[in-house]
């Protein structure tokens, strides 16, 4: 089953997060706003991954001294989306 859903990210330049789920597996992301580059990286750098795994890696990265970054708000987003499941 694909799963659609979009994440309003919070704390970072990237202001939302789309994220398409195939089960548990990520299939792509896009986000808006950001570093193109870095945005760009990240979201082929978790294609085909688990979604828990994507979670392990990602979560807790910070940026500036933010508390969040770009690839922890993935994370947060994934937390909420297997939650939601």
């Amino acid at each position: 089953m694909t799963r659609k859903l979009t994440y309003p990210c919070v704390g970072t330049c990237s202001t939302q997060i789309a994220i398409e789920l195939e089960g548990d597996t990520i299939r792509s992301v896009s986000f808006t706003g950001g570093c193109h580059g870095n945005t760009q990286g990240i979201a082929a750098l978790v294609r085909n991954l688990p979604a828990a795994e994507a979670i392990a890696r990602l979560k807790g990265i910070d940026c500036r001294g933010r508390g969040t970054s770009c690839p922890d708000q993935l994370a947060r987003a994934l937390e909420q989306a297997l939650g939601e499941k």
